[in-house]
């Protein structure tokens, strides 16, 4: 069973910074996509940032010039960096995986998401 597990939320001002971390584990012999998406509350579920198995990135225009994501490959592990924290980051930031499953298909695998709070 693949888990993904998360950490690197938490509190902080607007201006700060955080890294979040998400690290997958179980039964897996690769992994193609990873990304993360947010969800603040009374809102849908969004696309924040994808990166892909050869490292090339996208971002949501919200977040692009203060988010990074990245990879490593060996430890199954994506990152977001977050610089700039506004108030409108405020949200549940959730991992997720894609993983490929035989030769054609894949399936998305979510973390449980962790609470990232910027203050004004």
């Amino acid at each position: 069973q693949v888990q993904l597990v998360e950490s690197g939320g938490g509190l902080v001002q607007a201006g700060g910074s955080l890294r979040l971390s998400c690290a997958a584990s179980g039964s897996i012999f690769s992994i193609s996509g990873m990304g993360w998406h947010r969800q603040a509350p009374g809102k849908q579920r969004e696309l924040v940032a994808t990166i892909s198995s050869g490292g090339s990135t996208t971002y949501a225009d919200s977040v692009k010039g203060r988010f990074t994501i990245s990879r490593d490959n060996a430890k199954n592990t994506v990152y977001l960096q977050m610089n700039s924290l506004k108030p409108e980051d405020t949200a549940v930031y959730y991992c997720n995986a894609d993983i490929p499953v035989g030769s054609r298909s894949s399936y998305k695998k979510w973390g449980q998401g962790t609470q990232v709070t910027v203050s004004s």
